[in-house]
């Protein structure tokens, strides 16, 4: 059920630690003392003050707070990948299993800010690290939950940024105009090869209609766009070439952040191309 700041600004201090505790995964104790510092003028206010009373937090009290969040899986699954390929959900139980054997808490990650890919690739890497760098790696993942789910439920000035966007734009050089026409399709990048995510074609400006991604954050991971330019450039060039220079361009890239923009522009001839990140 949604709020509104107000009304958790006027709310008595048993309610305020409620609502902080749904966020915080039951750590009532972190609304009980964010709560001395009401009235907050942003909700973006209130995550910050949410936030310092946890990490000003004792040690233990930080260890017990990242063992109240939920496994990965438990994540996973309410983030929509419950049904993840059997090989990648062995993979994660495995990994899963011996990251809370190493360091006697879970693995805590936002997963709406990655891709899955990305998801067991954090998991692998942050299995070799040390107690202390993982302790602060949950508290900033938790930091990452706690906002998102802030912002679903908190109505108010000021939002903390919780989207992002992703967004093309082929500019023909030969013909000195927007590129209209070129299809393309949009590639989620992993071990096991990619995932179709989007197929669009370019409108009159040369850019797709909508942003390829937004909305929600960007998962941060690896990326690839095809561009097929060779359909588009077929009508420019000499009838009697019957085998063009270019025809479907890949771009790969990655995104790392997940409230940014990622502007992926294009300059494009028949026979060249630029890419860069735009704005």
């Amino acid at each position: 059920m949604r709020t509104t700041l107000d009304a958790l600004n006027a709310a008595s201090p048993e309610a305020f630690a409620g609502f902080a505790g749904d966020l915080f995964a039951g750590a009532a104790w972190v609304g009980e003392r964010a709560a001395r510092a009401r009235p907050f003028p942003t909700v973006a206010a209130l995550h910050a003050a949410l936030l310092a009373a946890a990490s000003d937090a004792s040690p233990e009290e930080r260890r017990d707070l990242v063992r109240g969040f939920p496994d990965l899986a438990a994540e996973l699954a309410e983030d929509g990948f419950d049904r993840l390929p059997a090989a990648e959900a062995e993979t994660l139980a495995r990994f899963s299993a011996a990251y809370r054997a190493r360091f006697g808490f879970p693995f805590v990650l936002c997963t709406r800010r990655r891709t899955r890919e990305a998801i067991l690739d954090s998991l692998e890497a942050r299995l070799s690290g040390d107690t202390e760098t993982e302790l602060a790696a949950a508290l900033a993942e938790i930091g990452h939950i706690t906002r998102l789910r802030l912002v679903d439920r908190v109505e108010g000035p000021g939002p903390p940024p919780t989207t992002g966007r992703l967004s093309t734009h082929i500019l023909d050089t030969h013909g000195g105009r927007p590129a209209a026409g070129v299809a393309l399709r949009l590639y989620v990048v992993g071990r096991g090869g990619r995932r179709l995510l989007d197929s669009r074609t370019t409108n009159a400006d040369g850019r797709t209609d909508t942003p390829l991604l937004a909305g929600t954050p960007l998962r941060a991971g690896r990326y690839e766009i095809e561009f097929d330019i060779g359909p588009y450039f077929r009508g420019q060039v000499d009838p009697a070439v019957r085998n063009l220079f270019l025809e479907t361009v890949p771009v790969r890239f990655g995104i790392d952040e997940p409230e940014g923009h990622y502007h992926v522009a294009m300059i494009a001839t028949p026979w060249s191309y630029t890419v860069y990140r735009g704005s």
